[in-house]
């Protein structure tokens, strides 16, 4: 009897917080350590089957407008074995530079029932493929083209608020929304004064309601776009860019760029439910067919969670609950006082 995908996946949804091939097989009769090493080394699952499993269950609405969210993620592996594919690189998370393995991922939105679900995603490894994290955007957002996803706007962090990124979904008719770093030159005045950084721009009080048309260093000059402050908190401003001229309002900015913030969520349920980071293989082809796994768990889980109105949380800690139930009725030790 051989080992499966589906054997994998169900490990990675039943356990709680030890995610090793030794806890898995220590506690899956018929396979070994080894057997299940070999699997996961002889396996290549790519991304191609997380879509497959996840487009069946997508709500799409007839409007197509559905919002498109890229960012990346690092998996930690700062502590234990010397790990493929691990490189030193920034983690929004830690603020600081951390070694791990880089995650672009790609999250669709649907903004009537704001709903959200992952529908690719790309391993940051530059000396295997020798591509950027930038290049695993396009190569998505083409990929959600093929695949006709009905989505109007792109969301993303400043770190893809790139020329090449921007211009590539202008190109493909979609909007984004974007924020950009303080430091980026921008021209509000129509050329009569010199580029400016953005944290240094005036604002009338026209202007933080409904925005203003600036062109931003580097674009041609009819390429323009709406820059918005928004405050977001009492100590933090986001400055957010979008090419839909007719936007005016920076409340409704406010409101899309906060959808954003589902892709931040989708990492932190993935990570903290599905042992996405907690895989110690050494080798590079392990590392990427345990995170296949983990992200099919992940829909399996938000799938379930839309269907019976409950979180991922609840569903996974429910196991517990359920054995907690069982042995209270049935003990396997039974206490005993003197």
């Amino acid at each position: 009897m051989n080992i499966s995908k589906l054997d994998y996946c169900q490990f990675l949804l039943s356990s709680q917080i030890n995610y090793t091939l030794t806890h898995m097989a220590d506690h899956l009769q018929g396979f070994s350590h080894d057997t299940i090493n070999r699997y996961l080394r002889g396996e290549k699952l790519s991304p191609r089957l997380l879509w497959e499993q996840v487009q069946p269950t997508l709500e799409l609405d007839a409007d197509p407008q559905g919002y498109v969210i890229f960012d990346d993620t690092v998996l930690d592996h700062s502590f234990g074995p010397r790990i493929e594919m691990v490189r030193r690189q920034w983690s929004g998370n830690e603020k600081s530079v951390i070694r791990g393995i880089g995650l672009v991922t790609c999250v669709y939105v649907n903004p009537h029932t704001e709903q959200f679900w992952v529908i690719d995603y790309r391993i940051f490894d530059p000396d295997t493929d020798g591509m950027s994290k930038l290049d695993h955007v396009k190569e998505m957002l083409r990929m959600a083209r093929h695949r006709q996803l009905p989505f109007q706007t792109v969301l993303m962090d400043a770190w893809y608020a790139t020329k090449e990124v921007m211009l590539q979904i202008a190109a493909m008719g979609k909007t984004f929304y974007c924020p950009l770093k303080s430091n980026r030159l921008v021209d509000d005045s129509a050329g009569e004064q010199p580029y400016r950084r953005i944290e240094t721009l005036s604002w009338n009080q026209a202007e933080l309601v409904h925005g203003k048309v600036v062109k931003v260093r580097g674009f041609s000059g009819d390429f323009k776009v709406k820059l918005f402050r928004v405050e977001v908190s009492t100590h933090r401003t986001e400055w957010v860019v979008t090419n839909d001229l007719s936007q005016s309002s920076t409340h409704d900015t406010q409101e899309v760029s906060a959808v954003r913030w589902k892709i931040e969520e989708f990492h932190r349920e993935a990570k903290q439910l599905t042992g996405l980071e907690d895989c110690q293989c050494r080798k590079a082809r392990i590392q990427r067919n345990h995170i296949a796994c983990s992200l099919l768990v992940w829909v399996r889980l938000k799938t379930l969670a839309y269907q019976t109105r409950q979180t991922v949380y609840q569903l996974k800690h429910g196991l517990l609950a359920d054995y907690l139930v069982q042995q209270l009725k049935n003990p396997a030790i039974k206490m005993v006082l003197a």
